[in-house]
């Protein structure tokens, strides 16, 4: 697809300045699909944390993409993970880049998943690209997810006339799951 051919390019270019990064998608199929994909193009092992990997493997993983003091051939330099298995308490800070492959309805979620990225400790900027399809359902996520960021931030401002200009519906929005 254009997403895995846009994506591939840019974790190249990333690649040949040294860099890391995250790779989040919420299906466990596409993440062994980018695995497969990436690994043969990269020429490198790529790593993949979901529900499914026992915590022993989780933690080597975690243990070997952060070591970067082996050898360069030897360092693990891309990590896809499961939206839901690598959204939280992971502290991922050899990465600078994160790529949200697919999107999830909840924005808040996508923030703590860019965040294991940009935590105590990272010593370099943080790029986080979330790659969207045009017209498709994914496109629609994104404007929902807008939306919503739209309205928190309304109803969650000082301006007290904001907050008196929020309708019925738009409270619903912000509640609806």
């Amino acid at each position: 697809s254009n997403k895995l051919e846009r994506l591939l390019e840019m974790v190249q270019e990333l690649r040949q300045e040294g860099d890391k990064c995250l790779i989040f998608t919420q299906f466990v199929e596409t993440g062994n699909l980018l695995q497969h994909v990436l690994q043969q193009e990269l020429g490198e092992k790529v790593l993949f944390l979901h529900g499914g990997t026992p915590k022993a493997g989780r933690d080597e993983m975690i243990a070997h993409f952060q070591d970067v003091s082996q050898p360069v051939e030897e360092q693990r330099n891309v990590f896809i993970l499961s939206l839901k298995a690598g959204g939280i308490g992971l502290n991922l800070t050899a990465a600078n880049h994160v790529f949200h492959y697919d999107r999830w309805w909840n924005p808040a979620v996508e923030d703590q998943a860019t965040d294991r990225a940009h935590r105590i400790g990272q010593q370099r900027s943080v790029y986080a690209m979330k790659l969207i399809t045009r017209n498709t359902l994914e496109a629609k996520v994104a404007l929902l997810q807008d939306k919503k960021r739209e309205l928190i931030e309304q109803a969650l401002g000082n301006d007290e006339a904001v907050m008196e200009r929020l309708s019925w519906q738009d409270v619903r929005d912000l509640l609806d799951l």
